[in-house]
């Protein structure tokens, strides 16, 4: 199965983080790359898990994607990100 998805990375102290916003998955590195393999392991090991239980392709709907001849594509496109300020209060 092909899967397109979107990896942030950020950096927390001496660790590094790689999410993948339209999944909710994340995990944690010493290194960006080490991170970013991390994060593809929790992946993978999350949908063979939700593939056993016959709840994979469910899930994949749910989180936004289409799935079509063994392709998995998202319906919606993070665009970009911006930082901003708010007032709260």
């Amino acid at each position: 199965m092909e899967l397109s998805l979107t990896i942030e990375l950020w950096r927390k102290g001496k660790w590094y983080v790689a999410k993948s916003p339209e999944l909710d998955f994340v995990s944690q590195g010493r290194t960006r790359e080490e991170a970013r393999k991390n994060l593809e392991e929790v992946v993978n090991i999350q949908f063979q898990e939700m593939e056993g239980m016959g709840t994979l392709e469910e899930y994949l709907t749910e989180c936004g994607f289409e799935i079509e001849n063994d392709t998995v594509t998202p319906r919606n496109e993070i665009v970009g990100y911006e930082r901003s300020s708010i007032h709260i209060g």
